[in-house]
């Protein structure tokens, strides 16, 4: 596609028209780190005991304390069993009080919480006991619904565009987050929240495409970078909302109707220029360039235009060319695993955030304000050593703190702390790296695709993630030490992938990796510096100091 890279160019790379893309993808990332978190705070433990109401019909004289004590049984500590219950008997409350209750059953008719408890999810829906595991199942249907959000919403992008794709997610995410709000039954919660999900990855994925594609190649990092550092932006808030609206119904109300204020604003959303012309909409294509231009101050020369013309038809591109050529194979197996450990690490800690010992809303805050300075380090790491050497290093670092928890008594709740808040940063900063390096190793024609196939793999993560953390009944490392094995390898393959810093995006699947050959010639000062890029017999040429 040789003339679309240097129209973006001249329209501007990062001017009123890109600024405002990147504007509008801020309420989006604030709103999703709140569907990927909420739950957590949804389902916050509270005392609780067996309904034994069954004692009033021959005691109804009875105080609460006696009726407990006759009841329920105790632990060790003396405290009263929240799970077991003395079965019920026909006799009378004197034979009761003189000969006591021995056989025990578990709770048969509902629990009791502390009347002073605001509604949450666990008291409405009794996620306590043999239904606690509900909470699991429900956190891993909501990856599942991101898998499939990337699956469908990946494709969906490639075949329709990537603006129509956006909408239809923005709407889903808010009519389902406030119904979520209204459901009367768990399961029909666990179906929304599976909804959700799904938009969530295709509002994630889309965004990213529009700001690869319209966003000049040096300031491609910063536009991605900054909605992550919304999304951690997004989890402090959580934090706050969370603790100032303990019902969860209001709470659920509160997060998801700002979606909906996108729709006043969804004039400045574009068509990517870019897929535009994979798909032979040329003129249409143009009008997008000049409205960037018009609007950024700049003017694109008529003959720069005009070299669009010169395109024949764009090949499509299926996801099978990921499997099919070797080059991007290789791309693709990496990649996919980079991104499935990088889930793992990263949900593994988010959502383990109430087993650390310190109270949870500072945890979260910690683990949002965090995320900050990981996502901001990153550009500069980015910048300082290219794309490869910075995956790959984050993912080591993540899974060595993993490691190193394995050893950390359950005594010592600030030290496990801070070192998961270490983790956390550092697997925040690969996410944001993957999301940029993945963009730039997968040709225009199936980037989407090839985006959303990682995306996927790491969803599958996202789904195993919090269930993997069942397998601390059999030995409190377990989990950990998963996590951070895993880590460390999908860190090392990285190192096997091709270095994209500096080098134009391919936009066909033809030919090998792009490869960027810097020549510095000491004779002429107009000729140092300059870098050309190779892609399948296309030449690019840019100065050095324009890239990353």
């Amino acid at each position: 596609m040789s003339g679309i890279g240097e129209n973006l160019k001249a329209a501007g790379e990062f001017g009123p028209f890109q600024r405002r893309l990147v504007l509008f993808s801020l309420l989006p990332s604030l709103c999703l780190a709140f569907h990927q978190f909420c739950q957590l705070f949804m389902v916050v433990d509270v005392p609780h005991y067996c309904n034994t109401d069954w004692i009033r019909a021959v005691g109804p004289n009875l105080t609460e304390e006696e009726q407990l004590n006759l009841t329920l049984p105790r632990d060790a500590d003396g405290e009263y069993e929240q799970c077991t219950m003395y079965s019920p008997v026909d006799w009378d409350l004197d034979s009761i009080r003189a000969y006591g209750l021995n056989a025990t059953e578990k709770c048969s008719s509902g629990w009791v919480y502390p009347t002073a408890q605001q509604p949450s999810l666990l008291t409405e829906f009794d996620l306590v006991c043999d239904r606690k595991n509900l909470n699991d199942i429900s956190q891993s249907i909501y990856m599942l619904g991101m898998f499939l959000g990337a699956m469908i919403f990946g494709l969906l992008s490639d075949r329709f565009g990537r603006r129509p794709t956006l909408l239809i997610s923005i709407l889903l995410e808010g009519l389902f987050g406030i119904g979520i709000a209204l459901v009367p039954h768990f399961y029909v919660y666990l179906a929304f929240r599976c909804v959700v999900g799904a938009s969530v990855s295709g509002i994630m994925m889309t965004l990213l495409a529009l700001a690869t594609e319209w966003v000049g190649v040096s300031y491609r990092p910063q536009a991605v970078l900054l909605s992550h550092c919304c999304f951690a932006a997004g989890q402090m808030i959580l934090a706050g909302l969370s603790y100032g609206i303990p019902n969860w119904r209001l709470l659920q109300l509160v997060g998801s109707a700002p979606i909906f204020l996108l729709f006043l604003f969804i004039w400045v959303l574009p068509e990517s220029a870019r897929w535009l012309m994979t798909r032979g909409k040329i003129e249409e294509a143009k009008n997008y360039l000049k409205k960037a231009a018009a609007i950024n101050k700049r003017t694109i020369p008529p003959e720069l235009l005009d070299q669009l013309k010169c395109e024949a038809q764009t090949k499509s591109g299926s996801i099978l060319d990921l499997l099919r050529k070797k080059h991007l194979l290789k791309v693709t197996l990496v990649m996919a695993c980079a991104w499935f450990v990088n889930s793992l690490v990263y949900y593994g800690l988010s959502l383990n955030v109430t087993n650390f010992g310190l109270d949870i809303y500072l945890t979260q805050l910690a683990f949002g304000a965090v995320e900050i300075p990981g996502r901001v380090g990153c550009i500069f790491m980015l910048h300082w050593f290219g794309r490869r050497k910075p995956q790959g290093g984050f993912l080591l670092l993540s899974g060595l703190v993993c490691l190193i928890l394995t050893a950390i008594p359950e005594d010592q709740p600030v030290v496990k702390t801070v070192l998961a808040t270490i983790g956390k940063l550092t697997a925040s900063a690969s996410f944001s790296s993957a999301y940029v390096y993945t963009a730039e190793l997968f040709p225009t024609i199936i980037r989407q695709s090839g985006v959303g196939l990682c995306s996927m793999i790491a969803r599958v993560a996202g789904i195993i993630a919090p269930l993997i953390l069942l397998l601390e009944q059999y030995h409190r490392a377990i989990p950990m030490a998963i996590y951070g094995g895993t880590t460390v390898l999908g860190g090392l393959l990285c190192f096997l992938l091709p270095e994209t810093r500096g080098v134009e995006l391919a936009d066909g699947t033809e030919g090998g990796q792009p490869t960027a050959v810097v020549h510095e010639n000491s004779s002429s000062g107009s000729e140092k510096g300059h870098v050309k890029v190779k892609d399948g017999g296309r030449v690019n040429e840019d100065t050095k100091n324009t890239y990353f």
